[in-house]
């Protein structure tokens, strides 16, 4: 049996959420270059993606969902594919101390 509560409501994405332009910050720019030198060569499978992510965070106030999309568009810009092709997510926060922060991800193919 399942506690899942169901609301019948459209999801309101962050484009329909804000209007008018949202600029890059100097931070959002230097985490681009730094991620993407990290990240591996790898294949993305084609069609419904799952991925799971796991963030070291060093502050307890940090917000889970706000890790998610930044590095969710660089890593969908580096490996060639939409994030609309993401099915599934599976998304946990780690407490980490100063210094120690990071960043896991695996992209499997939705089943």
């Amino acid at each position: 049996m399942t506690n899942m509560q169901h609301l019948d409501i459209k999801p309101l994405s962050v484009n329909d959420a804000y209007r008018g332009r949202r600029f890059a910050t100097a931070e959002l720019t230097q985490y681009k270059n730094d991620l993407g030198w990290l990240l591996p060569k790898m294949e993305v499978p084609k069609g419904p993606l799952s991925v799971r992510y796991v963030f070291g965070v060093s502050s307890i106030g940090a917000d889970l969902d706000n890790c998610v999309k930044a590095t969710q568009d660089i890593i969908a810009e580096r490996y060639g594919f939409n994030d609309r092709s993401i099915y599934h997510l599976d998304v946990t926060k780690v407490d980490v101390p100063r210094g120690k922060e990071f960043v896991e991800f695996e992209i499997t193919k939705y089943l």
